[in-house]
């Protein structure tokens, strides 16, 4: 499913008394993306209760290798954004 896909779901399924449109519905998906993407960048953990954790983990400093020359090289350390499921996502998504 790509954006314009949820877009399309999220409005059928917020249509009752007050309906919104698609645009409308856009334009909460993406300030809602922008919001937990800033709140992770500054290195706050945003979780949404059922569904999962939004936040930015360290991952050391290690030693790989070039696949072309097989010689060993120091990747460096970096912050990298996370997401892990709640329970209510998990159990939807084994049944």
């Amino acid at each position: 499913m790509n954006k314009a896909e949820l877009v399309d779901k999220v409005a059928e399924k917020a249509s009752g008394d007050k309906a919104m449109t698609k645009k409308d519905v856009d334009s909460v998906i993406t300030a809602t993306i922008d919001a937990i993407m800033e709140a992770v960048a500054s290195g706050e953990k945003v979780t949404l209760v059922g569904f999962g954790s939004f936040e930015r983990r360290e991952r050391k400093e290690r030693e790989g290798r070039n696949p072309k020359t097989g010689d060993t090289m120091v990747i460096p350390a970096t912050k990298v954004p996370a997401f892990s499921a709640g329970k209510l996502f998990k159990e939807k998504v084994a049944k």
